[in-house]
């Protein structure tokens, strides 16, 4: 068993203060989503992984993954140097609860686009052009 040691008062602010929704690139997304003409999505649908944007009728949950918290495999960020036995444990746990969910979406009929932030910073309309695409093309079960 991994003996974590108790997280400092400022990382625990930290961590507090980040949002579980509507996070800057969630609606930087959402944004250009209807500027596209993409209205008619759901927030945070009541599906597995709870989705940050759902199109239920077409049965499409995109999640807007941070680099950071959901260890983007392009940006491969260090682990942070002060308690890195937690972060590496937190990180594996989030991954193993991401792929869990994404794998129970699919098995439910569900498309599953996962955007990543550094890909939104990079290139929004590619992001808004891969989601589009996938909610334009029929999907078979």
């Amino acid at each position: 068993m991994i003996n974590l040691k108790p997280l400092n008062k400022g990382t625990t602010n930290s961590m507090k203060s980040n949002r579980r929704k509507n996070t800057h690139p969630e609606l930087i997304i959402r944004e250009a989503l209807r500027d596209a003409g993409y209205r008619g999505y759901r927030l945070q649908w009541k599906v597995p992984g709870r989705p940050d944007i759902s199109y239920p009728g077409k049965k499409t949950a995109i999640f807007v993954n941070g680099c950071f918290w959901h260890r983007c495999p392009k940006c491969n960020l260090k682990l942070p140097v002060h308690n890195s036995e937690f972060w590496s444990e937190k990180f594996r746990k989030n991954i193993e609860r991401d792929n869990r969910n994404y794998t129970t979406l699919k098995e439910l009929g569900w498309k599953v686009i996962i955007i990543w932030e550094c890909e939104i910073n990079e290139d929004l309309s590619g992001c808004v052009r891969k989601i589009t695409d996938e909610i334009n093309t029929p999907h078979h079960i």
